[in-house]
């Protein structure tokens, strides 16, 4: 995790990416839509407890959009890419996975919690060197068997059927590998879809900026 430009834009981020990627791979940018324009910015938790990102003038650039009290918070970026803040009792106050933008990685959520409301959904960036939020979404419907949904802004361009139990009807080639293992997740409290890793690999879900759902698997043997 840490400060990076995009192109030759001198426009600078806070954001995590893959360690052990040769590719600078961005999965997760916190100040999205209000870059850094002077190189110049710290991460810091400022009293009473809250993580931000302010600038040379100290001026806030990015924080959660959450308040918590406490004198021992603490801030950790977990090994799936989690960035949490968590109590002196190891309690998560807020995490980066409740706040996706284009990537979905394994653990994340993509549905909606019927308590609090939370939704999660990708958001693609403008461009490929503009990360602010872009014309494009996907979505979980939770409504009846649920499905997901691929928007632009709240037009509906494609939905990829409802869940059957083991796949997507609209999506009949996705089927079990031995890569990934995907599903939905169905409770009185939320429904989501996720998917996690059974095997050695780095694999990734994102949404482009110009509409398309990708899946990415990373073959280190050609560093491709």
């Amino acid at each position: 995790m840490g400060f990076f430009s995009l192109g030759n834009s001198q426009n600078t981020y806070l954001g995590i990416w893959y360690k052990k990627i040769s590719v600078r791979t961005v999965v997760w940018v916190a100040n999205r839509e209000i870059p850094l324009v002077n190189f110049s910015g710290i991460l810091t938790v400022l009293d009473p407890g809250i993580l931000s990102l302010v600038n040379g003038t100290n001026s806030l650039i990015w924080s959660p959009n959450v308040m918590w009290v406490g004198r021992h918070t603490v801030a950790q970026l977990m090994e799936s890419g989690n960035l949490v803040v968590k109590d002196v009792n190891d309690n998560i106050l807020w995490q980066s996975f409740d706040y996706p933008c284009d990537t979905l990685l394994p653990s994340m959520k993509l549905g909606k919690n019927f308590v609090t409301g939370q939704e999660w959904h990708l958001s693609s960036w403008k461009s490929s060197d503009d990360p602010a939020h872009g014309d494009f979404s996907f979505w979980c419907d939770p409504q009846g068997y649920p499905q997901l949904i691929l928007r632009n802004g709240s037009i509906e361009l494609h939905r990829f059927g409802p869940w059957n139990g083991i796949g997507f009807t609209g999506i009949p080639n996705v089927k079990p590998n031995p890569i990934y293992k995907y599903g939905m997740v169905y409770t009185n409290e939320e429904v989501y879809y996720g998917y996690e890793l059974i095997s050695l690999v780095v694999s990734r879900l994102t949404l482009s900026h110009d509409d398309v759902i990708q899946r990415w698997i990373w073959i280190d043997r050609t560093q491709e």
